[in-house]
Parts: structure tokens; C-alpha cells; sequence
């Protein structure tokens, strides 16, 4: 059985990668001359995948490099985050077990790490430390990869995935402190932050009075072209014995406003569904499957918002601009001018909402059309 050429749901960094060459190129070259990097962009555009990518490209090419990738989504304390940094860190350093005791040794001057190993060591090996001794000694666990870098002749990047997460633990704005005070120092480290909550990056990175204002470049990811997916999709389905034509290729990623998920994700749907030739009827069934295989998903979404909420989701959808005239607020039961102000934030540090060049705009394409269909 032929799989699908389509990916979603999952990072996509080799066949299924499409486009970014610019945002590849500045990556690679960022990282690999030591420039710190926070990539910021609305969720589900392919952040994940691009690092990835890039990662895997400078380990092939530089044998000096070593890539360190943590995914903090999991993390829910500083204790654990400590643990997870010292662990992976130690990892990347060599790929012996006995080599990580050593180096455990060697760095540790306060600290003393307990190391647990499982059947597998490479993969069932962990470290922990005292609660109260972390926090007496974080200086040594968030210097560790650069003391390991000089002691063993490399280079290492650091990739944190989901990194706002962290201004959500106990004591944050310390450890903020404290992060960028030892990590602007290190030469042989260099650090890649990126995460989904695009509001709450560019809090942390662009707010001046925020101790990693300017800590490194700032790459913030455009959408996909619509011609660069054309393209792909029209070559996907060549590779697999499958035809589309050109103008329902475009029309596929217009549906989805080129948006990467969803543009992988009905393009999957169309391709299942296409024995031979896809057209547009096979698109639009396609995407009445996308719709109901994400309902749970907005339903869950929209039961989280106040009634104010919907209503102004509701003036977005038909194109209103003017949220606090009198007609606008009267006819949407949005409230009063204070209710919009605090409720368009709302709506915006959820991802729901963007202002755009014409308004404001739904930030996931499929959302809106269920939104429409539901509630308009």
C-alpha cells in the first residue's frame, strides 16, 4: 500500500518538507555561527519542522556540533526543568554512559546529581537533584553544556521547544534573570527558543523591559506561497501514481489559506480520496471531512469563550471593522467599548484572532468555516 505524501500532526522535516528554503538558509547559518535565535510565528505553521530540519542538516555537516532538543511542554516545575537540561546536556556530550557519570562528576561541584539507569541506558537514564540544593545551585546545571563544550572541543546548540512555557512556573522572572545572565556569556553554546503561544514569545523576546529583550536574532515565519504549494501538492500526487491539475492544487491551499497544517492535512484528505485524477468535488468532500475530523476540537474552543467572545467572533466573521459603534455593539450584543478593548486581547493571546491589513482575521482557516457554518 502507497502512504500518503502528506503529513500533519507530526514534524515534518524530510520528504514531506516544503518551501522555507530563506528561513532554512538564515537558520542554519545563525546557529552554526553562534547566533542566539527565537523563532516566532502563529501555531501550527511549521516552527517544529524547521528546526528539526535545520538540526538534522548541521549534524550532518559539522561533526563538531552536537544538537540538544528539549521539548518543555511536559515541564511543570523548575525542578524538573533543571533535571531535564542537566540530563539531555550530559547526553550530548558523548554517547557513553560512563563518560556522563564522570562528566557528572567533574562539573558538579555543589550539586550531588543522583543518575538512574533503566534497561536501556541511552534512552532510561535520568538524573535528579535535591529540591533545596537546585535552588541554592542553578548556576552550575544552566552553565553545565558550556563547561561541557570547552572540555570536550565543541560546539553545542541548545534547541527549547515550547518555551514560554516556562513563564508559567513558580519563581519565573528569577530564573529568567538568571537564564540570560549565564547563557549571554557562553561562546560554545548557542540557544534556538521558539514555541506556539506567539503572544506570549514575543512578550518575553520583544518587551524591553524583559531580561532576553535582544538576547538574539528574531525570526518571525511568513505563510507558505501559494505557488510554492501548488508545486508541492502537484508533485506529490505525481509521485504516487496520482494526477491533480494545476488550478485545483492552488485551489486546495487557497481553501486553507496556505496555512501548513491544514494545506498537509486536506491534501492528505483529497489524496485518500482520489483514486486517479483529484478535482474539485474530491477537494470540497475532502473538506467536509477535515471540518467534522476537527469539530470536537472547536467545540471544545468555543465552549471556553464568554458569550461577548462569540459575539465578536461572530463581527469578525462577517467583516466588521468597527467593533465599538453604536450600530456594531448594538447589533452583536458586543457590550460596551471597555467589553471590546478587553475581549479583542482575549481574543488575540489565544490565537483566535490577528489584525490584519483590512481587520481582524480568524488565524485558523478551518476554524472559521466551522464557525461560519455553526454559528452564523
Amino acid at each position: 500500500m502507497i502512504k500518503s505524501p502528506f503529513k500533519y500532526g507530526v514534524t515534518v522535516s524530510k520528504s514531506a518538507f516544503t518551501n522555507r528554503e530563506v528561513e532554512s538558509q538564515k537558520l542554519y547559518d545563525n546557529l552554526t555561527h553562534g547566533i542566539n535565535t527565537i523563532i516566532i510565528s502563529p501555531r501550527r505553521w511549521g516552527k517544529s519542522s524547521l528546526v528539526e530540519k535545520v538540526c538534522e542538516d548541521i549534524e550532518q555537516k559539522n561533526p563538531d556540533l552536537r544538537i540538544i532538543s528539549i521539548d518543555l511542554f511536559t515541564v511543570s516545575s523548575q525542578q524538573k526543568f533543571f533535571e531535564v537540561f542537566a540530563r539531555e546536556s550530559l547526553k550530548a556530550s558523548s554517547n557513553k554512559l560512563e563518560e556522563w557519570i564522570e562528566m557528572g562528576k567533574t562539573f558538579f561541584h555543589s550539586l550531588i546529581p543522583k543518575i538512574s539507569i533503566g534497561i536501556d541506558p541511552t534512552t532510561d537514564f535520568s538524573i535528579s537533584f535535591d529540591r533545596e540544593e537546585i535552588k541554592k545551585h542553578q548556576d552550575e546545571i544552566l552553565s553545565l553544556p558550556e563547561n561541557l563544550a570547552i572540555k570536550k572541543d565543541l560546539r553545542i546548540v541548545i534547541c527549547l521547544d515550547e518555551f514560554q512555557n516556562l513563564s508559567s512556573l513558580k519563581d519565573y522572572e528569577n530564573l529568567e534573570k538568571k537564564m540570560r545572565a549565564i547563557w549571554q556569556r557562553q561562546k560554545n553554546v548557542t540557544y534556538c527558543l521558539f514555541g506556539s503561544k506567539r503572544h506570549m514569545m514575543s512578550d518575553i523576546f520583544n518587551d524591553p523591559s524583559k531580561p532576553f529583550y535582544r538576547f538574539g536574532d528574531i525570526i518571525s515565519l511568513q505563510k507558505i506561497k501559494n505557488e510554492k504549494w501548488t508545486a508541492f501538492i502537484l508533485l506529490k500526487f505525481a509521485e504516487t501514481g496520482k494526477t491533480i491539475s494545476i488550478e485545483d492544487a492552488g485551489f486546495l491551499a487557497q481553501s486553507m489559506k496556505n496555512h501548513s497544517w491544514y494545506v498537509q492535512q486536506l491534501a492528505h484528505y483529497t489524496w485518500q480520496k482520489t483514486a486517479k485524477n483529484a478535482n474539485k468535488e474530491t477537494i470540497r468532500e475532502a473538506l467536509e471531512e477535515l471540518i467534522a475530523a476537527n469539530t470536537p476540537l472547536y467545540q471544545n474552543e468555543t465552549e471556553q469563550l464568554s458569550r461577548t467572545q462569540l459575539n465578536l467572533l461572530k463581527a469578525v466573521a462577517v467583516g466588521e471593522t468597527k467593533f465599538t459603534s453604536t450600530r456594531v455593539m448594538t447589533d452583536y450584543h458586543l457590550g460596551t467599548p471597555r467589553n471590546v478593548s478587553k475581549n479583542k486581547l482575549i481574543l488575540e493571546q489565544k490565537d483566535i484572532i490577528e489584525s490584519g491589513e483590512t481587520g481582524f482575521e480568524f488565524l485558523d482557516p478551518a476554524f472559521e468555516l466551522w464557525f461560519k457554518k455553526t454559528f452564523l
